[in-house]
């Protein structure tokens, strides 16, 4: 398991968050109580500004970004899924748990796409790159944001390009292992005939190899002096080609290949669905509903990186607006009855009284989730508290 992982699940995982959320967000119809707004058309832009420029303020914080780079394993799924749980509700944005669930199937299956089909495994960190790069996009008028965004870059580059393929190759193991049983079907990848119906994906056998290598279907033969003797042809069962030119590793630059650009740029409905096997019980496997023993160690990473996260309150007393990325609420209503029970996780209670530090971070992340005085029960100003969140976990 390679410790440089997590960096790049995170930016990765993060971007694709920002694709779906700029695209419903602007999909979204207005409700009727923000019509009276001047220009119905303006607000919806600049509150869809809003709520990227706080998601992605959150997400690269500097702080948080300290904590992030350092060499460790990956978190669980169920702990990286309170992060973005949290995450996708660092504004006036809310989703409900339906949505949330959507939302986080929506991600992980994308990337887990674009791990699967990276043509060398050093161009996971160009898929990186396109993520950033779009990112990036989103915030291009808010220079604060920019100086952010253009540290993680620095930081990528410096960490990430030195690396060998070898430790590329251990990465990208690392990331499939953590992919390896999420199966569910996305609408899109369906209906381009690169995902099957029981949720695998299908690897084409066609198309560009990775830079600096030959296009199958040669054998060549040599002698003991190291002088070819012989070559032999055979039919490679592809259509592949060379590949032209390596993508930029750099700040700016072409990065050649597609992944990780946002595939939600021409509007489409997108639907996931659990595929057959994970609902056949006989072939999925159940959540374990013990007590994980490593669970400290991982809350406690958990509370210093969030603790890292310097939540902005909003100035105003504006409630925010909820997202909906089902096609109506009645869908929606109908995914939150339906929803697998092994997705309803119990919580573990962690007895760390004794680690004073784990305890300041907790505080103040805990401080982070109220406002100053006697929080109101209705009060949607940052989530719920703490210990809610990690319900998940």
């Amino acid at each position: 398991m390679s410790t440089r992982t997590l960096p790049l699940l995170f930016i990765n995982l993060g971007g694709e968050m920002l694709y779906i959320l700029d695209q419903r967000l602007r999909a979204q119809n207005i409700p009727s109580d923000k019509a009276k707004k001047a220009t119905v058309a303006g607000w919806i832009e600049e509150d869809r500004r809003r709520v990227m420029n706080d998601i992605i303020t959150t997400m690269f914080n500097k702080k948080f970004l300290e904590e992030l780079f350092k060499p460790q394993e990956l978190y669980s799924k169920k702990a990286l899924r309170t992060v973005f749980d949290r995450l996708a509700h660092a504004s006036i944005m809310r989703l409900n748990q339906a949505s949330m669930d959507k939302l986080y199937d929506l991600m992980t299956m994308a990337f887990k796409y674009q791990v699967l089909l990276c043509p060398r495994p050093k161009d996971i960190l160009l898929v990186t790159f396109n993520h950033m790069d779009a990112i990036k996009d989103f915030v291009r008028d808010t220079s604060s944001i920019l100086s952010q965004v253009d540290e993680t870059y620095r930081q990528l580059i410096e960490i990430y390009t030195p690396l060998s393929g070898g430790e590329f190759q251990l990465i990208r193991q690392t990331l499939l292992i953590f992919f390896q049983d999420m199966h569910i079907r996305v609408s899109i990848f369906l209906k381009d005939k690169v995902q099957n119906s029981n949720g695998r994906f299908v690897l084409p056998t066609s198309g560009p190899v990775p830079y600096g290598t030959h296009t199958p279907g040669l054998i060549r033969m040599f002698s003991c002096n190291g002088e070819e003797v012989k070559r032999t042809q055979f039919r490679d069962g592809g259509n592949y080609t060379s590949a032209l030119r390596e993508g930029s590793f750099e700040l700016f630059g072409d990065r050649v290949i597609k992944l990780g650009t946002n595939m939600y740029s021409v509007s489409r409905p997108v639907e996931t669905h659990m595929s057959g096997t994970s609902k056949n019980s006989s072939q999925h496997t159940k959540v374990n509903t013990i007590p994980n023993p490593l669970a400290k160690e991982e809350l406690n990473l958990l509370a210093k990186l969030m603790g890292g996260l310097e939540v902005q309150k909003p100035s105003n007393t504006d409630s925010g607006f909820r997202v909906n990325l089902f096609a109506t609420d009645e869908e929606e209503e109908e995914a939150l009855i339906s929803r697998p029970e092994e997705l309803s996780y119990e919580v573990i209670n962690i007895q760390a009284t004794k680690d004073k530090q784990a305890n300041a971070e907790l505080a103040k992340i805990m401080g982070e989730f109220t406002e100053a005085g006697e929080p109101s029960p209705s009060s949607s100003s940052k989530g719920d508290d703490l210990l809610a969140m990690m319900d998940g976990l």
